[in-house]
């Protein structure tokens, strides 16, 4: 059986959000579920960076 991993890049609060973020996720997301459907063990792991310095300041 194939195993696969998927990521996606870490969306930063460094500017509104807008369509490419969706197209990134919605690729991505697409992609693991096929590979799922032909039976390969697919992982699709997505992070956020809720801690950086650009939260910290729009925070304050």
């Amino acid at each position: 059986m194939s195993r696969y991993y998927l990521t996606t890049a870490i969306a930063y609060s460094n500017g509104d959000p807008h369509i490419g973020h969706a197209y990134e996720k919605v690729g991505a997301d697409a992609i693991a579920r096929f590979h799922r459907l032909v039976g390969a063990d697919a992982h699709f792991v997505i992070g956020l960076d809720e801690h950086g310095q650009q939260e910290a300041q729009d925070a304050a």
